[in-house]
């Protein structure tokens, strides 16, 4: 049996490990999947001041709060920040860190500095614009390769603005976070814009595994990721 915790990426919130989740659970598996402070069923908590180290803040105290030892931390997409700040601040508590299409940070570097300069951009003009400044409105589910509408229809009216500041912090990383092994998944039916990402890794000596479908993998191909998010687990 492992202890999964799976954290969401921007505009989500726990609710999208609603199809991976119960098939983990199933196969015996604990399976946390928190919210981050100032999105989806945290919305109420929004503020300017949510930052990247607010996210992290998030995880660290729920590992305290549970006794989680011996975790695998996933993270999505913008959660690849967060799990590592969570890995250098309790490295002791984590087995494996699993980065699913995810950002690979190095110390110093924010979000924003990691994206591709084409979604870089669009990204910045959405928070100049609808965004006043302080927000990141949701991005169009189908550049990130949703196309059925059943998922469409359940992702769309659940998404909430991201803060900006957790994309425009820099990692604080050291030697704990370095110790932690991980694994990379890359989702390869879309844009890839986190080829290099996975590049990073490969870098860092970890497994690369390719997921053929889009982005949004939890939604996409629930059963395909769960069940290899339980085989790294175990290798």
């Amino acid at each position: 049996m492992t202890t999964f915790l799976l954290l969401h990426g921007a505009w989500h919130g726990g609710w999208c490990w609603g199809r991976v989740a119960p098939v983990l659970r199933a196969a015996g598996h604990e399976v946390y999947t928190p919210t981050f402070t100032g999105v989806s069923d945290r919305a109420h908590l929004l503020s300017p001041a949510v930052d990247l180290s607010t996210h992290i803040e998030d995880v660290v105290r729920l590992i305290d709060a549970e006794g989680i030892t011996d975790a695998v931390l996933v993270g999505h997409s913008y959660a690849g920040m967060v799990i590592s700040g969570v890995a250098e601040k309790r490295p002791e508590a984590l087995r494996l860190r699993v980065h699913l299409d995810a950002f690979v940070p190095m110390n110093g570097e924010a979000a924003i500095d990691l994206l591709p300069e084409g979604p870089a951009q669009h990204y910045r003009e959405a928070v100049a614009g609808p965004g006043f400044g302080w927000l990141i409105p949701p991005r169009s589910l189908e550049v990130l390769g949703v196309t059925d509408s059943a998922d469409l229809d359940w992702l769309t009216p659940r998404l909430t603005p991201h803060p900006w500041a957790t994309y425009a912090e820099g990692a604080v990383l050291a030697e704990a976070e370095a110790g932690v092994p991980g694994v990379f998944i890359e989702c390869t039916d879309w844009m890839r814009v986190f080829r290099s990402q996975a590049d990073r890794a490969r870098a860092r000596g970890w497994q690369v595994f390719e997921l053929q479908t889009g982005h949004e993998a939890m939604v996409t191909a629930p059963d395909a990721l769960a069940g290899m998010l339980a085989k790294v687990a175990h290798e």
